[in-house]
């Protein structure tokens, strides 16, 4: 089915939309991390659990069902679920009153957002065709840094003026609004049957022949890595520079949000653009690549941000770390894409979500959290600054090996297709 220019931009301009409004429910929780540690006296062990755990308990598992669902029934109804799922737990995390509630009303987010992300990149790829795809990706990868940003900056002024559970419930309620326009007004183009309606293999089947396609597994594992150090990081950054540099949340959530928002925006477009120039023989190869250079290049910033006394510094420095680590998301989630084909896109994606949610969303923020809370008396209020320096030298240097290897295997699987093809026309020009 084809559909006009038009309405292909405006169906992407409606997926990105959700993925913003996911991003701020999913990042306005590291703003909000220092009031609601001081209404309920929680330790940093607490927090890491309910900025990790909770949200990756039901994300990461139903993450492969959806994803199967999404390839044989309506894409527009589970997405436009999952939005009004999961901006209705954001606003009743506004009403808890206590570690548990709150912690349940994460769990709830988690479950909402499972249904999302999926369905809206195999969706995407019915509007666009290959040659524009990767463009398209990036677009939708923008989301990412504006829902930080966004998140950032409700969190960090709303709760600063009107508390911690006014800023959950402003951050909520527009997710309702995106849920209707895309339940009235998005068409979810139909499908080439297979079967009746069913998988023409076995689910287990189809999932083994996706995780040995060549350089599927490690570019899973090494955006499961970036994953680790980036939300580790994202969530615990805003209570190093309260802590260790007395920065307020309004100021810090300005910072943040304009750190993530910019430079988080320019890395996005400006990787999925490098990769696509560069994707020059269609093997794939080239998106791995920046993957793996973007991360190699951050990590000598690193400690101009972490072991910098100052934190204006500090903060400028960081700019070139959002740029770099936001360089990679547009081309891994083109790549999977790509390794996907056709009917397995969303299967593709689920299981990088699925590794990804039930290591790094737990583990990044709960190795922050238990250093903080162990070696704190030791080490002051510059413990949480050191942890998420080991965290991000040890995970993005193994993610940076990863795509390297993954770029290595696409090379050489493309030139053995190419000889394969190549062989019969020998054949004939000889004849």
């Amino acid at each position: 089915m084809r559909h006009s220019r038009f309405y292909s931009w405006y169906v992407l301009g409606l997926l990105w939309a959700a993925g913003v409004l996911r991003f701020v429910d999913l990042q306005i929780l590291a703003v909000l991390l220092e009031p609601i540690k001081a209404e309920f006296l929680l330790t940093d062990t607490q927090l890491a659990l309910l900025s990790g755990l909770a949200f990756a308990l039901l994300y990461g598992g139903l993450g492969i069902p959806v994803a199967w669902l999404a390839e044989h029934y309506s894409r527009r109804a589970i997405i436009a679920t999952a939005i009004t799922l999961w901006s209705g737990m954001t606003v009743l995390c506004g009403q808890a009153h206590s570690f548990a509630t709150l912690f349940l009303a994460r769990v709830g987010v988690g479950l909402g957002e499972a249904g999302a992300y999926a369905p809206s990149t195999s969706l995407l790829a019915d509007y666009f065709p290959p040659a524009k795809r990767g463009r398209a990706c990036a677009v939708l990868a923008s989301a990412i840094p504006v829902g930080v940003l966004t998140g950032f900056l409700v969190g960090g002024v709303v709760a600063q003026h009107w508390g911690w559970r006014m800023a959950m419930m402003v951050a909520g309620l527009p997710g309702l609004l995106v849920g209707l326009l895309i339940w009235l007004t998005l068409a979810d183009p139909v499908r080439e049957k297979r079967g009746h309606g069913l998988p023409s293999r076995h689910f287990i089947s189809e999932c083994k022949q996706l995780w040995h396609r060549p350089g599927y597994a490690r570019v899973v594992m090494a955006a499961c890595l970036f994953t680790l150090g980036a939300v580790g990081s994202g969530m615990w950054l805003p209570s190093y520079f309260i802590r260790h540099h007395g920065m307020q949340s309004a100021e810090i959530g300005l910072w943040m949000a304009g750190l993530y928002g910019g430079g988080g925006l320019l890395g996005s477009l400006l990787g999925g653009w490098v990769a696509e120039r560069s994707d020059s023989d269609g093997s794939g190869s080239a998106y791995a690549r920046v993957g793996q250079w973007s991360l190699l290049l951050a990590l000598p910033l690193l400690p101009l941000v972490l072991l910098n006394e100052s934190p204006i510094p500090a903060l400028c420095f960081h700019l070139g770390i959002t740029v770099l680590m936001h360089m990679n998301v547009g081309p891994v989630l083109t790549l999977l894409q790509l390794l996907g084909g056709e009917h397995q896109r969303a299967l593709a994606q689920a299981f990088s979500v699925l590794v990804s949610n039930l290591v790094a969303l737990p583990l990044g923020p709960l190795f922050v959290g238990l250093c903080s809370d162990h070696f704190g008396p030791l080490l002051g209020s510059r413990v949480i600054g050191l942890a998420i320096l080991a965290l991000l030298l040890v995970s993005w240097s193994l993610a940076a090996c990863l795509f390297g290897t993954a770029a290595r295997q696409l090379e050489s699987f493309g030139r053995g297709r190419a000889e394969a093809t190549a062989l019969p026309l020998l054949s004939q020009g000889a004849g």
